[in-house]
């Protein structure tokens, strides 16, 4: 194979990686609002087959003046949506329902993430397949309702990062 065909082949491949990191990072920068909310690179963790549970994550920033909180939401594959946070307690990691939803300072950026605030998609109704979106919405005391989809990422998924 002559070096020309070589070279060729070469930035085939990287115009291919970049076109892919490209369409990543316009999925991670998806962004809804609903009035001083604002909501960032919505996404759900795969799960197996049979699976019950799946997380949920994604940051959420209130630019008001006014405090408001995340209290409720919905997704297309999940019967019952919760708001939960991670905390340790001593040596062991607890895990707990926020009953009056998450608050949200004005000012503040909040993080939902593995490990920490998530929510918690329960009573699947199928299982959440890497690559596909999924439907939802998200509900604030103040800000009301929104529509967003999330993106599913692979089991080993984390957090998006803006590059």
């Amino acid at each position: 194979m002559g070096s020309a065909v070589k070279v060729a082949r070469v930035a085939a491949i990287g115009l291919g990686l970049l076109a892919g990191m490209a369409a990543l990072a316009l999925a991670w920068a998806e962004e809804y609002k609903a009035g001083p909310i604002r909501i960032e690179a919505p996404w759900i963790r795969a799960t197996p087959t049979g699976a019950q549970v799946a997380g949920g994550y994604m940051k959420i920033q209130n630019t008001g003046k006014e405090a408001d909180r995340l209290v409720a939401g919905t997704t297309a594959i999940a019967g019952k949506f919760e708001v939960h946070e991670m905390q340790m307690v001593g040596t062991v990691m607890k895990m707990r329902e926020l009953d009056k939803g998450l608050d949200l300072p004005p000012g503040a950026t909040v993080e939902l993430k593995p490990g920490s605030y998530h929510l918690m998609l329960m009573d699947l109704k199928a299982p959440a397949k890497a690559g596909d979106t999924i439907k939802g919405t998200l509900v604030f005391e103040k800000a009301g309702k929104v529509d967003i989809e999330y993106t599913v990422r692979g089991v080993g998924g984390q957090s998006g990062q803006k590059h």
